[in-house]
């Protein structure tokens, strides 16, 4: 790798915002630091990308265009839930502290939620710096499947995160309170569809690198296979939470598949659909 390749450059950008991320949780005693960069760091790496190449590659602009798409929409989704807020922290760090104590939360500061997940990011964009590797090459039916099939996920997150939206707006306003949790509309089909689309995109995304080098299995699949294993972690841990507030949410987790849409469960409350 030269000073002329641009995952040079990608590589030094996450380390700083690794070391800022960690530094920045220790002086405040957030740990949400990452999730405010969770939208905006891949967009910006394949930007990087694009950039490299002065924008002359179709399937790299292709890539970016998506990119800038993906991460517009979840910066509103949480910017709208207070995301950006001054002391806005993600509700399971505080359940992660109690469970591990101080000195091993420290721990996992400083390997996993400040390095590791700023890695993920990168590892995320990897598709883009392969299709940069190949150069100019023309956009195959393969490109185009990927692309169509990254839309239809993302307006299946939007979609899922709107319903929720709702759904929470109007617990909030004093409606909606039974069974205290969205089981209508799209998670009818899934606990999670949310999580299902945005996994989904990821692999989608990975395709891109897949018709640029012709060849199916390549370190582009990294970002996209910890991704699943991540959502695997934080789910167990979300419903933790949800189960103990609402116990009802075991007869959810019963009869509605996790995160994989599948046959939908029964209706437990009337939800807020808009």
């Amino acid at each position: 790798m030269s000073a002329t390749d641009p995952l040079a450059a990608a590589l030094v950008m996450c380390a700083l915002l690794a070391t800022a991320c960690w530094a920045l949780s220790l002086v405040t005693g957030n740990y949400s630091q990452v999730d405010r960069l969770w939208s905006l760091a891949p967009p910006f790496y394949v930007l990087l990308f694009a950039w490299w190449a002065r924008f002359a590659i179709p399937r790299l602009n292709l890539m970016a265009a998506l990119a800038v798409l993906w991460g517009a929409r979840l910066t509103y989704n949480f910017a709208r839930k207070g995301g950006y807020r001054h002391g806005g922290e993600d509700h399971r760090w505080p359940e992660v502290r109690r469970a591990l104590g101080p000195v091993w939360f420290q721990v996992l500061n400083l390997t996993f939620i400040a390095p590791f997940q700023n890695l993920l990011l990168l590892l995320l964009a990897l598709p883009a710096y392969a299709a940069w590797r190949v150069g100019p090459k023309p956009l195959t039916w393969l490109d185009l499947a990927a692309a169509a099939a990254f839309i239809i996920f993302w307006l299946g997150e939007a979609a899922a995160d709107q319903q929720q939206w709702h759904f929470q707006s109007a617990k909030r306003a004093g409606g909606a309170a039974t069974p205290g949790f969205l089981s209508t509309g799209l998670f009818r089909y899934s606990r999670h569809p949310n999580f299902f689309c945005e996994i989904a995109m990821w692999w989608c995304f990975s395709l891109f690198a897949v018709a640029a080098s012709g060849t199916w299995l390549n370190p582009s699949v990294a970002g996209p296979a910890l991704l699943t294993l991540l959502f695997q972690g934080s789910t167990h841990l979300t419903e933790q939470i949800t189960l103990r507030k609402y116990p009802l949410y075991a007869q959810y987790q019963r009869t509605t598949s996790r995160i994989l849409p599948w046959r939908p469960g029964p209706r437990m409350g009337a939800g807020v659909l808009r």
